[in-house]
């Protein structure tokens, strides 16, 4: 049975665009690293896309953070350095509007896996959501979390959000 790699938002609006940070960039060669060996055990590898339109300032969210990020079809919703080049036409990518994704838990309650590992930013924001969605799709495997591969621009939200993963009976290594 394979495995499977979820890489979250690693965009480069989050990395160094309008929602930028320096541990985002960090991250670059960690996840890069995964994504290598995944492929090489013949696991899969899957990313989401935080994905807002031009009319994102009426949204929601625009209203709570009125930040312009991630516009479909700008360089800030492409992935970011290595990992962009990493990403294969084969492999399957979920734009999502909001911060988990509802196309990824449907596909993940579709597929059977041996575990799920999730890896990129923001750890308390969609993280952690999709994290709770892979558990709530997949409850019998081990939903994983590398605290070395996420990262969020609040180092004290980043630790409370792998400390609440970790009652959600996620592994967090």
């Amino acid at each position: 049975m394979k495995k499977c790699l979820i890489v979250v938002d690693y965009q480069v609006d989050f990395v160094n665009g309008t929602l930028g940070f320096e541990k985002a960039g960090e991250l670059d060669e960690i996840i890069s690293q995964k994504i290598v060996e995944y492929r090489k055990n013949g696991d899969e590898v899957v990313f989401t896309f935080d994905t807002h339109t031009s009319n994102y300032a009426n949204t929601y969210e625009g209203r709570n953070l009125p930040i312009a990020h991630c516009i479909e079809n700008t360089e800030g919703h492409h992935l970011y350095g290595r990992v962009a080049d990493l990403c294969e036409d084969c492999d399957k990518c979920f734009n999502k509007p909001t911060f988990g994704s509802a196309e990824l838990f449907e596909y993940l309650r579709q597929n059977e896996y041996e575990s799920i590992e999730l890896c990129g930013v923001v750890t308390n924001i969609c993280v952690i959501s999709n994290a709770v969605l892979a558990k709530t799709a997949q409850p019998e495997i081990d939903i994983i979390v590398d605290s070395k591969a996420v990262a969020s621009n609040d180092d004290s939200l980043n630790e409370k959000a792998l400390e609440v993963m970790q009652s959600f009976q996620i592994v967090v290594k």
